[in-house]
């Protein structure tokens, strides 16, 4: 029987079946299909809990030993069984189907997998799941479905925000519901239920990220110097490793130099991006980053990056003595200036 993941919960309030099948790439949205199944089977007696993971030394006959066994107080048992691949092969096909066939009243079983490929979901094991089995099939939520999905979480902890807010929060998750339901959730602790400013959004969800070295660059690339000082400072102030600082920002340059240096040549910026796999957030932050940094300055600071590594590892020339935080901060300065 398939069922809708907006159905479980009514499902389970009525009854519960022997079996259960998750199947999403969605690891949020089916570990929190998996805790409802979980919560249920508890209230409903399945005091026991066997947890199998399919692996490369994987024996199938762990499955129907655990099916078998008699529980030593007597309590029903919750069976789960992980199949991170999505493919128990041959010998794990056979067992899927027979166990189907003969599932245990005294057991819950739950099975989840990932997406399964169009193939995979022929096979004959997968029919005989769908078969004896309450399956869920859980849709991967695409980025131009995030910005409601996050909504409808919002509502469901008495809060709403507009769209600039909504799509703020997508831009920054690019499209991990696990960070959104993160950033979701800290809204919920920083303030009241009702309407959320904008403000109060672009507040709470920059400050988890202030310091992450990966963040640094978008700071460079958007032209926020003041932004770009604070990351950089903290992310002294945490003990950074400033080679991996470096790394981060001089990867940055490189990129904008080569898409600078195409451009001169004549070559549409879009042919470029795609060239060079720039996409989302940062596609969108490159043209203003190119039309305001020339190329005599990119090509000056992958010299000036050069000049950094060497202060790192204590090769210092008159040019460039002093601290290399130091020489880090103008160094990335000089680029969000342009």
């Amino acid at each position: 029987m398939q069922l809708r993941p907006d159905a479980l919960e009514g499902h389970l309030a009525k009854s519960l079946a022997p079996l259960y099948v998750i199947s999403s790439d969605e690891h949020l949205l089916a570990l929190e299909a998996a805790d409802k199944i979980r919560r249920a089977a508890r209230a409903g007696g399945y005091s026991e809990r066997d947890v199998l993971t399919v692996e490369r030394t994987f024996k199938w006959g762990e499955l129907l030993a655990a099916n078998n066994a008699m529980s030593l107080f007597g309590d029903k048992k919750l069976i789960e069984l992980r199949i991170p691949t999505g493919k128990p092969g041959k010998d794990g096909g056979a067992a899927l189907q027979s166990y189907a066939k003969d599932l245990n009243p005294d057991n819950l079983t739950l099975i989840t997998l990932p997406k399964l490929d169009w193939q995979t979901a022929k096979a004959a094991w997968v029919a005989s799941l769908q078969q004896a089995a309450v399956y869920i099939e859980i849709p991967t939520v695409e980025r131009a479905q995030l910005p409601g999905w996050i909504g409808t979480r919002l509502a469901a902890q008495g809060q709403s925000a507009d769209r600039q807010g909504l799509d703020f929060i997508a831009d920054r998750v690019e499209g991990n519901l696990l960070a959104a339901h993160q950033e979701i959730q800290k809204l919920g602790l920083l303030h009241e239920p009702g309407k959320l400013a904008f403000e109060q959004i672009h507040d709470a969800v920059l400050n988890v990220a202030r310091y992450d070295v990966f963040k640094l660059s978008e700071a460079m690339l958007s032209g926020d110097a003041a932004r770009l000082v604070r990351m950089l400072e903290g992310l002294k102030g945490e003990g950074e490793a400033l080679p991996l600082v470096l790394w981060a920002v001089a990867e940055e340059i490189r990129t904008l130099l080569k898409l600078k240096s195409g451009m001169a040549q004549g070559r549409p910026l879009g042919v470029l991006l795609k060239e060079y796999r720039i996409w989302g957030p940062k596609e969108r932050m490159m043209e203003p980053a190119l039309r305001r940094i020339s190329l005599p300055t990119l090509e000056a600071a992958m010299r000036e990056a050069a000049q950094v590594d060497k202060m790192i590892k204590g090769l210092r020339s008159k040019a460039f003595a002093g601290d290399a935080w130091d020489a880090m901060l103008q160094l990335a300065l000089k680029v969000a200036r342009g």
